[in-house]
């Protein structure tokens, strides 16, 4: 199975410094991918305020995306557009690369389509969707549907945390304890299990953990 993410800038057009907030993504990214080295290939700009990544398990692919959630600071975020299907690359006299192309990455554009819709009617904290594309859909409708059930909620409790806590998380997820992110943080360590305890973030941690990436 391929999973390819689209990450699509929000607001773009309503960024003070847009050069400023590429480069928040492009730290944020290289931190997140040191810490959970699991991209088979590594979120990248490709054209206007979009960047594509390529992951060898949905597992892999909602962890690195919950990273970056919590990691990326105020005021500069990404929607996240998942498809599962084929990728490949389309010969090209202008890139020895070639162009990446096929239906993981129509599923993924579709899937920012439906978030897009979905944040304007039932959900405005929505910022992942997953579509599998109509030549795998079959084989992965279960997975997909439990899947955005849970992403659902867990964009809930992320987007209702402050960038503290989500730093506090983001620590927590990777396994480190309240005593050195108190550390991190100059706070005490009090206030930081309260930070936690009632923000949902044990739940967005323990989730993570249970996608079995560490």
């Amino acid at each position: 199975m391929t999973i390819a993410v689209t990450a699509d800038i929000i607001g773009s057009r309503q960024l003070a410094d847009r050069a400023e907030a590429q480069r928040a993504f492009d730290e944020t990214i290289a931190r997140v991918e040191r810490d959970l080295p699991v991209a088979t290939q590594g979120l990248r700009p490709t054209v206007g305020d979009e960047q594509q990544a390529i992951y060898p398990t949905l597992e892999a692919a909602l962890g690195a995306i919950l990273l970056l959630r919590l990691a990326l600071p105020d005021g500069v975020e990404f929607r996240y557009g998942i498809g599962i299907g084929d990728v490949g690359r389309v010969p090209s006299a202008t890139s020895a690369q070639g162009i990446s192309d096929g239906p993981g990455w129509w599923a993924a554009r579709s899937a920012i389509e439906h978030l897009e819709a979905l944040q304007r009617r039932a959900a405005p904290q929505a910022r992942s969707w997953i579509v599998a594309h109509d030549s795998v859909a079959d084989q992965h409708a279960d997975a997909v549907r439990w899947a955005n059930a849970h992403l659902l909620t867990r964009d809930e409790i992320v987007g209702a945390m402050s960038e503290r806590v989500r730093r506090l998380t983001y620590g927590r997820c990777l396994s480190l304890t309240q005593r050195e992110l108190a550390a991190a943080e100059g706070i005490t360590q009090s206030a930081v299990s309260q930070g936690l305890s009632t923000s949902g973030a044990a739940a967005v941690v323990e989730g993570f953990r249970l996608l079995g990436l560490n």
